[in-house]
């Protein structure tokens, strides 16, 4: 086979990975289950990709990405469930209905408006798909596997949807320096356990804080861990230069080359 930009031959390949006998072990040998990692590490990839605006890395990454796609579906396929045209089919209808201001007779001007009707319809499909108009609770649909940071925002996004939510950011900042006591005052009874619990508490007070910044708690940490290896390199270089290691070095020693390298950039 060759290359093609063709979808068709992408899927082709993927029949013949998966055929038996003549197609590819390991592919053979795999289900959703154990391809769901993948399909996860894939899409941080692309994200990554994104955040360093490495564009030609980013082609690279939707092309894994988008072959998770097609093997989930070929698995699904193989076991008469549904097949690629059924996902495509299905997702060009959600778009189609979940934008009436665009292919229907709705006018919506703004993007907080958009975004309303998104989330009406979206109730509106979920409601009719259990029958049940009203019956769930207001966190309800929030997957586990999300990551943890992810899964706070949008747990806090729901709540704050039916009005449990403070009005100030310094409130929610008022509630980080409330959580850090509780660790601190944990930590005088030496109780372990119970600080790494209330850190926990911290970790989802700060996610609270950069969501009514408008943040994403997860890119905002992805930036700062990029900064942190950047300052830490710096260190590292600066150490190598005089002939030592961290390990060589003393805190002290290093917490001034830290200084160096913030005031640096």
């Amino acid at each position: 086979m060759i290359p093609s930009r063709d979808i068709g031959r992408l899927l082709d390949i993927m029949a013949a990975l998966r055929t038996p006998k003549t197609g590819c072990p390991w592919d053979l040998a795999q289900n959703f289950s154990t391809i769901a990692p993948y399909t996860l590490e894939e899409a941080y990839e692309v994200a990554d990709a994104i955040a360093r605006r490495d564009l030609a890395d980013l082609r690279e990454e939707l092309g894994d990405l988008l072959l998770q796609v097609v093997f989930h579906a070929r698995m699904a396929q193989e076991q008469s469930a549904f097949d690629f045209g059924d996902v495509v089919q299905s997702i060009t209808a959600k778009l189609i209905r979940r934008h009436p201001h665009v292919f229907g007779a709705e006018r919506q001007h703004t993007p907080q408006a958009v975004e309303g009707l998104w989330e009406r319809i979206k109730a509106e499909e979920k409601a009719a798909r259990k029958g049940d108009v009203g019956g769930e609770g207001a966190l309800d649909g929030v997957p586990v596997a999300l990551p943890a940071l992810t899964r706070a925002l949008k747990l806090q996004a729901k709540a704050s949807k039916v009005g449990f939510d403070w009005n100030d950011p310094r409130a929610v900042l008022r509630k980080i320096r409330e959580e850090a006591d509780e660790i601190e005052a944990e930590l005088d009874r030496a109780e372990v356990d119970a600080a790494a619990a209330e850190v926990g508490d911290l970790l989802f007070a700060a996610v609270n804080l950069a969501r009514h910044l408008r943040a994403d708690p997860e890119a905002v940490l992805r930036q700062t861990n990029r900064k942190f290896e950047r300052r830490f390199a710096t260190i590292e270089r600066t150490l190598a230069a005089a002939g030592k290691s961290p390990q060589q070095s003393t805190l002290a020693e290093m917490d001034a080359l830290w200084d160096e390298a913030k005031k640096g950039e």
